[in-house]
C-alpha cells in the first residue's frame, strides 16, 4: 500500500525547495547535523528502553560527569551510536548498502559491549525474539539478508520512501543480530535517506507505538502502509526544520506561537503532529519557524 499522491508531492516539492536553500549553507546544515546527534541518540536507544533521559545522553556524548549511577552499558550504547550516526552523516552518501556495510556499522555498535557478537550476524542456536514475536532460524539469516539486499538495490522502479520502509520492516522481521537490530536498522534508514539527498529523520520514543504497531501489521497483514506513514512524517518533520533555519526564520516554541491564533492550540499541536503546518521537534518541544 503505497503512499498517497498528496504526501509525495509534498515531499517532493519540500526536497525541491531544501535543495535550493541549501546552496552555499554547508556550514549551517553541519551544524544542525551535529545538534540532531544527542536527539537521535537519545531517542533511537529510548525506543530499545534505555533509561538515559536526553538530558543525560546529552552528558555522556560531552563526556560530563551525571548525577546519578547509570550502567556502563548504556554509557557505551550512547556512545557508539553517536559514533555510528557520525560516521554515517560522513560515508554514507557515496557507500553502497551492502553487507559489508551493514557489519561494519554493527560492530562499531557493539564491538566494546559485547565484542563477541560485534560485526557478525547470528550463528547456529543463536535466537531472538521480540515479545511474542520469534525472528527466523539463524541458518535462515545469511539468505534471507542477501535477498531484501537484492531487492532493494535492484528495484528501480516504486516510490524511494515505500522502498525505504519495506526494507526496513524485512529487516528487523529478520533480525540479523543477536543485539542492536533495530538501532542499526533506523541508522540504515538515514543511509538511505542521506545517498537519496535528503536529511535524516529521527523515530521518537513519543511515536514508538505506532513504530511498533506497524511491525506487527506487516508480519500479520503484510501492511507496508503504517510504516510508510512514520517514515513521511518523520521525514517532513526533519525537512520543515532545515527549512526553518535555511530560510533564515524566527523559530519560536509552538505553544507561543498558538497564543492569539484562531485554531485552538490543541488544534495546531495536532496539526504539527500530523505535519499540516510547518512545524518540528528541537529537544523534544514543538516549534515553528516564522518569518522575522
Amino acid at each position: 500500500m503505497p503512499l498517497t499522491n498528496p504526501i509525495k508531492n509534498k515531499i517532493q516539492l519540500l526536497k525541491q525547495e531544501f535543495e535550493k536553500k541549501r546552496l552555499g549553507k554547508d556550514a549551517l546544515l553541519a551544524l544542525l547535523d551535529e545538534s540532531d546527534i544527542s536527539e537521535n541518540v537519545y531517542n533511537s536507544n529510548a525506543i530499545e528502553n534505555s533509561s538515559l533521559t536526553l538530558k543525560e545522553t546529552e552528558k555522556v556524548l560531552l563526556e560530563m560527569e551525571l548525577s546519578r549511577d547509570v550502567s556502563l552499558r548504556e554509557v557505551y550504547e550512547a556512545k557508539n551510536l553517536a559514533r555510528v550516526i557520525e560516521y554515517t552523516r560522513k560515508k554514507a552518501a557515496a557507500a553502497e548498502l551492502n553487507k559489508e556495510w551493514i557489519l561494519l556499522l554493527h560492530k562499531m555498535l557493539i564491538g566494546g559491549i559485547d565484542d563477541k557478537i560485534a560485526g557478525r550476524f547470528r550463528k547456529k542456536g543463536e535466537y531472538v525474539r521480540v515479545g511474542a514475536y520469534v525472528a527466523p532460524a539463524p541458518e535462515q539469516v545469511e539468505r534471507m539478508m542477501e535477498s531484501i539486499l537484492i531487492e532493494y538495490n535492484s528495484k528501480l522502479d516504486g516510490y524511494f520512501l515505500d522502498k525505504i520502509a519495506k526494507f526496513h520492516l524485512d529487516f528487523e522481521s529478520i533480525h540479523p543480530f543477536c543485539d542492536g537490530n533495530g538501532r542499526i536498522g533506523r541508522a540504515l534508514i538515514n543511509c538511505q535517506l542521506l545517498r537519496l539527498g535528503f536529511p535524516r529523520l529521527i523515530i521518537c520514543n513519543k511515536e514508538k507505538k505506532y513504530y511498533y504497531q506497524a511491525f506487527s501489521d506487516y508480519r500479520e497483514k503484510k501492511n507496508t502502509k503504517p510504516m510508510e506513514k512514520v517514515l513521511a512524517l518523520a521525514l517532513i518533520e526533519s525537512l520543515h526544520k532545515r527549512l526553518a533555519y535555511l530560510k533564515g526564520e524566527k523559530v519560536v516554541h509552538l505553544a507561543d506561537y498558538a497564543k492569539g491564533q484562531k485554531p485552538s492550540a490543541p488544534a495546531i499541536f495536532n496539526a504539527a503532529r500530523r505535519q499540516n503546518i510547518p512545524a518540528f521537534r528541537e529537544r523534544g518541544v514543538w516549534q515553528i519557524g516564522i518569518r522575522g
